[in-house]
């Protein structure tokens, strides 16, 4: 479990950036709190931040034509198996959402794609495929 580095979001093969939507419902559902070594910090803060950074990828899912369930642009939604949130803050949009999505973490994580045999070079944009 992984959230890419925000500013790789729009370069992820159509794999990844599905795989991220399913990784961001799962922390948004029952997986809240649930200990994953890559995803910790997530937990340090408000789920209100989780909603920012899913809201990215849903964007670029959308760019690309794919139309996830327009019940997770509701804040407060957790998935049909989990109690949606009765509130949360307002948004307090900071950028990078998360503090950890430093160059460090840019770089671990184009060590990893690089891993899986996926060359993400900048300005580099996937195709609708």
């Amino acid at each position: 479990m992984r959230l890419w580095h925000q500013d790789l979001i729009s370069k992820l093969p159509r794999a990844q950036l599905l795989g991220q939507h399913r990784e961001c419902c799962a922390l948004r559902g029952n997986g809240w709190g649930r200990k994953h070594q890559t995803v910790n910090y997530v937990f340090h803060y408000s789920p209100i931040k989780l909603f920012e950074y899913h809201q990215l990828v849903m964007a670029e899912m959308g760019r690309r034509g794919y139309q996830p369930d327009e019940k997770w642009l509701n804040k407060l939604y957790r998935g049909l198996n989990c109690a949606p949130y009765t509130r949360l803050p307002d948004e307090i949009i900071t950028n990078p959402i998360y503090p950890e999505h430093n160059q460090d973490y840019l770089s671990e994580c184009l060590d990893n794609l690089l891993q899986k045999g996926i060359l993400i070079t900048s300005g580099e944009n996937p195709s609708n495929d």
